[in-house]
């Protein structure tokens, strides 16, 4: 299933959504272009990734197997804004248009910010307690972008979205509660998670976990917390 759009509408024009988009896609191309600058452009974009991708084992040992941005931690965010292809890039930035706009109308801009990158900060520590002396670097916007889903999750259950589903050979446009839908692909990122627990599957599932329940966690706080209080939300 591919989702193309949702139904719930935004009262406020999404700056910061666009803006990381902006910021992921122009460090991917950027990236693209400096490595083919060099005799071995595979090779450039590797090391790249090791230098600013997040290396489990050099965060929780403190020990550096590569040259690699120090201290550590940092590459907790550089590993956030990097990509590992079109198809990655694209995937993430798509899925994050379609939810993310809609939590940052809720959040404010400010607010959307620091969310994103905390939400960010909880997958990639998951993704580390997991597996904490991995040395394959965690790359990808994906954990910060489940955050987001997480939340759109909880705050948005009657929204609804239209979905291309194919079927074999052919294909159909159907309209689904969007809960169904994240609820959908939660499962399946948390059953990738235990069934290659252990193995070197090329892709952080836990990290999307984490991402997730952090997001539907901190949504629930915040909307109770305005609830208590009393606020009225504008969107500002």
């Amino acid at each position: 299933m591919i989702p193309l759009r949702d139904t719930q509408e935004i009262s406020t024009f999404p700056l910061a959504t666009i803006v990381i988009i902006a910021i992921n896609a122009g460090v991917f191309l950027i990236m693209l272009f400096q490595a083919a600058t060099f005799n071995n452009p595979g090779l450039a974009l590797n090391n790249f990734y090791l230098r600013y991708g997040l290396i489990p084992y050099q965060v929780t040992t403190g020990n550096y197997i590569v040259p690699s941005l120090r201290p550590a931690w940092l590459t907790i965010f550089s590993s956030m804004f990097l990509h590992g292809g079109f198809t990655h890039v694209i995937g993430n930035l798509w899925y994050f248009w379609i939810f993310g706009n809609n939590v940052e109308d809720y959040l404010g801009v400010k607010g959307f910010i620091i969310f994103y990158l905390l939400s960010g900060v909880a997958a990639s520590l998951t993704q580390v307690a997991i597996d904490p002396l991995s040395k394959v670097p965690i790359i990808g916007a994906s954990g910060a972008i489940a955050g987001a889903m997480g939340a759109y999750f909880y705050l948005f259950p009657r929204a609804r979205v239209k979905t291309l589903v194919f079927l074999f050979i052919f294909f159909t446009f159907i309209e689904i509660p969007a809960s169904f839908f994240l609820l959908v692909w939660f499962i399946m990122q948390l059953s990738s998670a235990f069934t290659s627990f252990g193995v070197a599957a090329g892709v952080a599932f836990w990290a999307h976990v984490g991402g997730f329940v952090f997001g539907f966690l901190a949504a629930m706080i915040i909307k109770k917390t305005k609830k208590d209080k009393g606020e009225i939300y504008y969107g500002y």
